[in-house]
């Protein structure tokens, strides 16, 4: 069994909404599916970190998550920015339930034991927003990470691997109250996606910083390849 991450796949099976109009985005279904095939197994778990779906509502979804419960491995879908079609988890599961899509499991409030590793996260906030709306924003995303924190430490003493979205830190900006969160939360190893183009890569945070390994999942800089998770 291994662990997986990948983040912003942006299918658009169901919709009108082409991602292969941006560069590098060429023919990225065919090349993710491929990729996946090679690397992922039965056996294996993939965290897909939000953006997944272009669909507006949850009954749209059906041509995207079929596509990915068709792949190998179990799947835990974490919210993104994106992901106009997503529900109260009680929700979710019972679509997911109905469909019969028994390879997908959402990750929201809640954590997983995958292997020895545990899991959790939340969608985050944006790094370079402080209007009263966002302060709320963040604040309930704090309350979200940290709800999942403490899930994940009723399955193991294991120190929890954080997914998000948005990155906590881009350059020199840093969301402030979700940084202090996470190094609060003694958290060593964080995965998160949402950056998109080679020029906003470059600014990307990866790699050890105030002791936290940063790693961008989003798919156009993995190449559309899933990335182990040690």
């Amino acid at each position: 069994m291994s662990l997986f991450a990948i983040a912003d796949l942006h299918l658009s099976l169901g919709a009108d909404k082409p991602m292969d109009v941006f560069r590098g985005w060429s023919d990225y279904v065919d090349r993710l599916k491929a990729n996946w095939e090679r690397l992922v197994t039965d056996d294996d778990t993939v965290v897909v970190g939000g953006d997944i779906s272009w669909a507006m509502k949850l009954e749209e979804c059906d041509a995207d998550f079929a596509f990915i419960n068709a792949l190998p491995g179990q799947k835990l879908f974490l919210k993104g920015n994106h992901d106009y079609w997503w529900q109260t988890k009680k929700k979710m599961d019972d679509y997911l339930a109905d469909r019969e899509f028994d390879t997908i499991r959402i990750l929201f409030n809640n954590a997983f034991l995958i292997d020895g590793k545990t899991v959790c996260g939340t969608r985050g906030w944006y790094y370079d927003k402080e209007g009263e709306h966002d302060i709320k924003v963040i604040n309930r995303e704090i309350g979200r990470l940290r709800m999942s924190f403490a899930e994940a430490k009723k399955l193991s003493d294991t120190t929890p691997i954080v997914f998000l979205h948005y990155p906590p830190v881009y350059g020199e900006v840093e969301c402030e109250e979700i940084m202090q969160a996470l190094l609060e939360l003694g958290v060593k190893e964080c995965y998160y996606g949402h950056l998109h183009g080679e020029r906003t890569h470059q600014n990307a945070v990866t790699g050890l910083y105030r002791g936290i390994n940063f790693h961008l999942i989003a798919c156009d800089y993995t190449r559309f390849v899933p990335i182990p998770v040690p």
